[in-house]
């Protein structure tokens, strides 16, 4: 129902947009045309009310996804500002080739985010989460190498996605990985001689040849299969970030997103200059990053002492 639309994805294709974007733009686009059809509403028909309709849509729990499938949950406010850019994108594509849009890009509002406050935990509870691949692995070499993926999520700050798809040669002598990350931004990143050392004691367990730093081991053979050319999957290294959380009794949400999380408000803690932060996290944006810094108390806490103008008036 939505005219164009294939001429769209192509048209992001073709501008180097990355294959997850394309993805999630179409399933977006696709949502929007199962709400229309269910409206009976031609594309070209759709006006300002049309749009409030479709907000109401997106949170309500009869919604359907782009499988037809309907999940009986809300789509928070994040997820549904994600479809309403998804549709801005496209309006403002049929405007640039010509083609009439119904209604103009700016007509299509995003929706008021709620504001968590973010949850990091304790940085003991993250260097206990950290270590405890060596107490609670029986597999030694499997143990090993889960340890080196959270010593370098910790020390680099990267995302999940960067950290399975390194390759060994990624990496140079003095620790540093140059890295190509969301948006297909390029940028350096930076282990500890703590990370180094237990990525090189990974890297000695290796035998086979494949390129990918961190690879599957099947079976009960420690040894890599030298044909096997898989990655850990991101689901792996997740559960098994769940599962360290709960034999620890940490009682603060974790996952690989929380380690660079708490990369980057440790850092700040230490007094790390926000750009110097953003540059390592690959933020497009300087107010990403801040929100980072602003998520701890502890360093919210110190400024208000440090710098209150009656910090030390005491009548």
């Amino acid at each position: 129902m939505l005219p164009h639309l294939d001429d769209y994805l192509l048209y992001l294709q073709t501008n180097n947009y990355s294959e997850k974007t394309i993805y999630n733009y179409e399933r977006d686009l696709t949502v929007l045309g199962t709400f229309l059809r269910e409206l009976g509403l031609p594309f070209q028909k759709i006006s300002k009310e049309t749009i409030n309709q479709y907000k109401a849509y997106l949170h309500s729990i009869d919604r359907r996804t782009a499988k037809e499938q309907n999940k009986g949950k809300k789509l928070t406010s994040f997820s549904v500002n994600r479809h309403l850019s998804s549709l801005r994108s496209y309006l403002r594509y049929l405007i640039e080739m010509d083609v009439h849009s119904p209604i103009p890009p700016e007509v299509v509002k995003l929706i008021r985010q709620e504001r968590k406050h973010p949850r990091v935990p304790e940085l003991h509870d993250l260097v206990r989460l950290i270590e405890a691949p060596s107490t609670f692995e029986k597999n030694k070499t499997i143990a090993v190498r889960n340890r080196t993926m959270l010593e370098m999520l910790f020390s680099t700050g990267m995302r999940i996605s960067e950290l399975i798809g390194l390759n060994r040669q990624q990496i140079d002598e003095s620790g540093r990985i140059f890295i190509r990350g969301k948006g297909k931004k390029e940028r350096f990143v930076y282990l500890t001689p703590r990370a180094y050392h237990h990525l090189k004691n990974y890297l000695a367990t290796r035998t086979d040849t494949s390129d990918a730093l961190f690879i599957p081991y099947r079976g009960r053979n420690t040894t890599p299969e030298t044909k096997n050319k898989k990655r850990i999957s991101p689901n792996y290294l997740q559960n098994k970030i769940k599962r360290y959380r709960e034999l620890l009794y940490i009682n603060v949400p974790l996952s690989a997103h929380t380690l660079r999380h708490g990369f980057a408000t440790y850092l700040a803690e230490q007094g790390a200059n926000p750009a110097a932060i953003q540059v390592l996290l690959g933020h497009e944006s300087l107010d990403t990053t801040t929100r980072y810094v602003h998520a701890s108390d502890r360093y919210a806490e110190k400024v208000h002492s440090d710098f209150h103008p009656l910090k030390n008036d005491c009548t």
